[in-house]
């Protein structure tokens, strides 16, 4: 197995994701979720990859240990966890506060689909290349 190459980017709480308790909803960070991961594809695919295939959600696991209120930051990082296994591949996404300490961790399971036929595609070594270290 290969390493994965990270990608990072910052969150801001903004009034419309706090709940009732103060804090950001468990609805906003899946979200979130999907956005790292879209805009990790969108930064480390090839354009021709981007054009043919896109990826869907088919599984999220998601275990929240901490939150953050407005106006407070989260720095979401996240990875190609492991090889691929047929349409599927694992994404792995954690979130930490301004001082370090990790809010949330997931696991998220996406297929990818090819554009033109709408149906599911074996995820090929050269598509994630550009998401690994060593590729």
């Amino acid at each position: 197995m290969s390493e994965a190459r990270t990608f990072t980017r910052s969150f801001l709480a903004e009034p419309h994701h706090i709940d009732e308790l103060g804090h950001v909803n468990n609805s906003v960070w899946v979200q979130w979720i999907q956005d790292i991961a879209t805009a990790h594809w969108e930064s480390a695919a090839l354009p021709e990859h981007q054009e043919q295939f896109f990826w869907v959600v088919v599984r999220h696991e998601i275990d929240y240990r901490g939150n953050i209120a407005v106006g407070e930051s989260a720095l979401g990082t996240t990875w190609i966890d492991g090889d691929p296994r047929g349409a599927k591949s694992v994404r792995a996404v954690e979130f930490t506060d301004e001082t370090g300490k990790r809010l949330v961790s997931a696991r998220t399971t996406w297929a990818i689909m090819d554009r033109a036929s709408g149906r599911l595609a074996r995820v090929r070594p050269e598509v994630l290349a550009g998401f690994r270290i060593d590729q």
